[in-house]
């Protein structure tokens, strides 16, 4: 989860949904106020998995969150958010540190794509 679900969340869901198709997975945002942005569909165009993302931006009120066995928070104000929601998804949150690209140039946002990319490999490893 991220600030908006237009950036980090919904590329990482995206990733996630391409190489573990059997796994049940979801992004959402503190919360929405723009679409997912055109260069998260360039990336994940180049990266095959266009087709994996989601149509819109998504909220994280309303999501059940014990329900989940993991939450990735990009940035450690989403884990104390989604604490604020559920404190006892605690043991579930792991925190990624990724910045936001939002106004971030095209060349800085990109790296921030790549870097998610590598976190997601490394989920799909550690879970």
């Amino acid at each position: 989860m991220c600030s908006g679900n237009a950036h980090r969340s919904p590329l990482a869901e995206a990733l996630l949904r391409k190489l573990k198709p059997d796994w049940a997975v979801d992004s959402a945002g503190v919360t929405v106020a723009i679409p997912i942005a055109d260069e998260v569909r360039e990336f994940l165009r180049e990266e095959n998995a266009e087709q994996f993302l989601k149509s819109k931006p998504e909220s994280l009120g309303g999501k059940r969150l014990r329900d989940y066995d993991v939450i990735v928070a990009m940035e450690s104000k989403h884990r104390d958010y989604v604490l604020s929601l559920c404190p006892e998804c605690e043991n579930k949150i792991v925190v990624w540190n990724v910045q936001d690209p939002y106004f971030m140039n095209k060349e800085k946002a990109r790296k921030v794509y790549e870097q998610i990319g590598e976190k997601v490999a490394e989920l799909t490893e550690s879970v």
